[in-house]
């Protein structure tokens, strides 16, 4: 039986799951990295091998405990693999996501302190290992694992870390756009505390079978990770996520759970009719999927209905961030209006308290700024300017974000501190006007702003992609109009005050980070130019 309070490193984690399940599999290359047919598969006992062999590479190079090493590497096995190994070595990891450039990785290398550099060499046409020299100073060593992972003798190896809670193993950098990112150091203490937290609301079994189709390098990656340890499933691991060829992969591999974030959910929907249009016999997408997961970004209501319809399956969502992987989490036992419009209760051991500005707390159904305190919070910043803003007096974590706890327990998020419309004095929250112009059927997705006015200081603008020929171009097309869409908001009950005073209508809306977030601030910065 799996026992959290006895296991206080990452990689005790990794020994207890290969004496439990040792030929159990764990990972299944998913045919992106460079394995042909995908017919790669390691078990978990030979992941625990395989990450000795490595560590014992890597400690022969230089890397020991305490060590600090940025990677910039894909989503694939050997990554890892990689990853666990300086887990083992007690190595300070800064895991960077690759589709980072000099900018973005030239700050971590500078802010982590990192003393070495691992890139996979070329990969999807750009040279890393190219761009990695032309940042590194004095004494940083570069380390491309394009031919594989070092190999050494475990023999040499030196002890097992230990498992102190307020050692630094991990720093993540938040994916800021118009700021420099924060970087966010975690314990490996903190990091299976998430992941137990995502183990223990999604319940998975052995006998079920995960996927890993988004950034391994983002926090999301350990956090999902732990919770195969914890619970002993496999997962498929795929490079680069596409809906239509991971459906395939899916349905090879009987795939129980998949998702990732909001995008994936609409991606999975669209693929799944597409499929139908052309097939309308073919059956569901992934016949073996019982579950969507993820968190990320808002789901709006009709996305989690049509996805669910669509799909045939459950859709859980859950909360968390950089500093915090896992905060809330829907679960598959919770009712539909439960999952539809909240993000779950708090994870195990998470305490979430709503306060007012004052710093009291909020009622029960009251909305505030979102605090939470337990074990899966992180440490603090590599800024400590940062880290004195982040806590609060009871030294709860202020996330930034609006929300309210309803009676039966469960968390509504509101929006952002930073993302509230202040319009004529009244606060408009952008999540909440986005959720119902979402269910107009004309619309596909939405993002809401606001935009300088000279005379309400700022207004209300959706910004909104469509639905097949709801643009217009198709014959007898309702184009979808300004007053249209304002109408349908009224007769849904928004009030007055809430209602956009702009439409822009795209092709798509601008996405970027690991779990491919709408970027508002480029819309407030297409848009905003024009004073209403």
């Amino acid at each position: 039986m799996f026992e959290p309070a006895r296991i206080r490193t990452l990689w005790e984690l990794v020994e207890y799951r290969a004496r439990a399940s040792g030929d159990a599999p764990m990972l299944i290359d998913g045919g992106e990295g460079g394995y042909g047919d995908g017919a790669r598969t390691v078990s978990f006992g030979a992941v625990r091998d395989a990450a000795l062999r490595a560590a014992a590479g890597f400690h022969a190079r230089g890397i020991g405990p305490g060590t600090r090493v940025m990677w910039q590497l894909p989503t694939r096995i050997d990554t890892v693999i990689a990853s666990l190994a300086l887990a083992r070595l007690g190595a300070v990891q800064a895991p960077v996501i690759p589709q980072h450039r000099a900018r973005e990785v030239g700050f971590v290398l500078a802010d982590s302190g990192a003393e070495f550099v691992l890139v996979p060499g070329v990969w999807r046409g750009f040279d890393h290992e190219a761009m990695v020299r032309g940042l590194t100073r004095g004494g940083m060593q570069s380390v491309s694992l394009a031919d594989g992972l070092p190999d050494g003798d475990p023999g040499a190896l030196p002890e097992p870390p230990e498992g102190a809670d307020d050692r630094t193993r991990w720093i993540y950098y938040t994916s800021g756009t118009t700021a420099a990112p924060k970087g966010v150091e975690h314990t490996d203490a903190s990091l299976i505390a998430g992941g137990v937290g995502l183990a223990t609301a999604l319940g998975m079994a052995t006998d079920d079978i995960g996927s890993i189709a988004f950034p391994y390098a983002h926090i999301a990656g350990p956090d999902y990770v732990i919770a195969m340890l914890v619970s002993g499933f496999p997962a498929v691991v795929l490079e680069h996520f596409d809906a239509d060829r991971a459906a395939e992969v899916y349905r090879r591999h009987g795939v129980t759970m998949a998702g990732g974030s909001t995008a994936f959910y609409q991606a999975f929907h669209d693929a799944s009719r597409r499929r139908r249009a052309v097939a309308p016999d073919a059956g569901p997408l992934i016949p073996s999927l019982r579950l969507l997961s993820g968190g990320g970004a808002p789901l709006p209501p009709e996305l989690y209905r049509a996805a669910g319809r669509e799909l045939g399956c459950a859709l859980v969502h859950g909360y968390g961030m950089t500093e915090c992987p896992m905060i809330a989490m829907g679960t598959p036992y919770d009712r539909d209006e439960q999952l539809a419009h909240t993000v779950g209760r708090p994870v195990a051991g998470a305490r979430i308290r709503i306060v007012r500005p004052d710093g009291s707390e909020a009622a029960t159904g009251e909305s505030g700024e979102v605090t939470v305190t337990g074990p899966m919070v992180f440490r603090q910043y590599t800024d400590p300017a940062l880290t004195a803003e982040a806590f609060g007096p009871d030294g709860a974590f202020r996330t930034g974000d609006l929300g309210q706890l309803r009676p039966d327990g469960h968390l509504v998020l509101t929006g952002r501190l930073k993302d509230i419309i202040i319009r004529k004095g009244e606060n408009v929250s952008a999540q909440e006007v986005e959720d119902l112009v979402c269910t107009h059927p004309a619309v596909a997705e939405a993002a809401v702003i606001g935009l300088p006015d000279r005379e309400r200081g700022e207004r209300v603008c959706a910004v909104v992609t469509l639905r097949g020929a709801a643009g217009g171009s198709g014959a007898g097309a309702r184009p979808l109009t300004l007053a249209g869409l304002t109408a349908h908001l009224r007769a849904a009950g928004l009030m007055t005050q809430k209602l956009p005073e702009q439409l822009e209508i795209v092709g798509e809306l601008p996405r970027g980070g690991p779990l491919s977030k709408v970027l508002k601030a480029r819309l407030r910065e297409r848009y905003g130019r024009r004073q209403g």
